[in-house]
């Protein structure tokens, strides 16, 4: 069940009041969960459960996503911001440095976390911040366009689009590799949470800058690619790889952008292989 709680976090103008939106089982160690630009908590449920038998799991929708409402007004959307604020939501949640795993935006603030010794394990699935500019490009335009088609469905249309393996393709097709095999309702669902996600453009344009040009020295990184994935191509994987020299590079076959969904077993497999290697806590 979705539980909101209300933090403090630092910002350019100052302390100011965020609400995040998030999901919390299991028990152990705690985990957070990171989506991506567009996307909620819920791109996390098909390894939830799994991570859940072993660690304590919080997936949240991000400020200006999903359930969450959008930061105070004037507060920015950028790295520098948010990878505290999500540090700020951890001490809210009585959690200090969780195992962080994030997908696309989710995991370029995974590695922001890491970096500044938020985090005990970071893995990475298809971050952002290691494009070229023209690669940033395509996928800023990729994901302009997957937008305003939301924002043009009727839910009506949207509705029956997805009831077919080829809207569903239509609808999802940039971000998963077998997008047919979607269920119909997470697939309105995932196209509502597009369309209404407030934080959406503050988000891409505090994106047209970002490199992440920096080591995350001191904690297990695993950074992974879907071979399949059509939005930030899999040859960004080899620069984070030079980046993050000590980070573990893994091919994801057959995967899609949101691997979650492809290839359930193999996402859960690798996020527990990098928390597994973390040193545990000292309590």
């Amino acid at each position: 069940m979705t539980a909101t709680v209300s933090f403090t976090i630092d910002s350019p103008l100052g302390p100011r009041t965020a609400t995040v939106a998030y999901e919390r089982k299991g028990a152990g160690e705690p985990l957070l969960l990171l989506h991506g630009i567009g996307h909620h908590l819920q791109a996390w449920h098909p390894v939830t459960d799994v991570l859940a038998g072993q660690y304590d799991v919080i997936a949240v929708d991000l400020p200006g996503f999903g359930a969450s409402p959008s930061l105070p007004a004037g507060v920015p959307y950028d790295l520098a911001t948010v990878a505290p604020a999500l540090g700020a939501l951890c001490a809210a949640l009585g959690v200090d440095r969780p195992h962080v795993a994030g997908n696309s935006l989710g995991g370029l603030l995974a590695l922001e976390m890491g970096r500044t010794g938020l985090a005990r394990s970071v893995t990475a699935l298809s971050p952002a911040g290691f494009w070229t500019e023209g690669e940033r490009r395509y996928a800023f335009a990729t994901l302009r366009a997957m937008r305003a088609g939301a924002r043009a469905l009727p839910r009506p249309a949207l509705e029956r689009l997805s009831r077919s393996a080829a809207g569903r393709a239509a609808l999802t097709g940039s971000i998963y590799a077998a997008p047919g095999r979607r269920a119909p309702e997470a697939v309105v669902a995932e196209t509502l949470a597009l369309r209404d996600a407030t934080g959406f453009e503050q988000t891409l344009a505090a994106g047209g800058s970002v490199r992440f040009t920096e080591d995350v020295p001191g904690l297990p990184v695993t950074i992974a690619w879907g071979s399949r994935d059509r939005l930030l191509l899999r040859r960004q994987g080899v620069r984070a790889k030079h980046t993050v020299p000590g980070a573990r590079l893994v091919r994801l076959p057959g995967c899609g952008h949101v691997p979650m969904h492809d290839d359930p077993a193999l996402v859960s497999r690798v996020v527990l292989d990098t928390a597994r290697s973390a040193t545990p806590a000292v309590i």
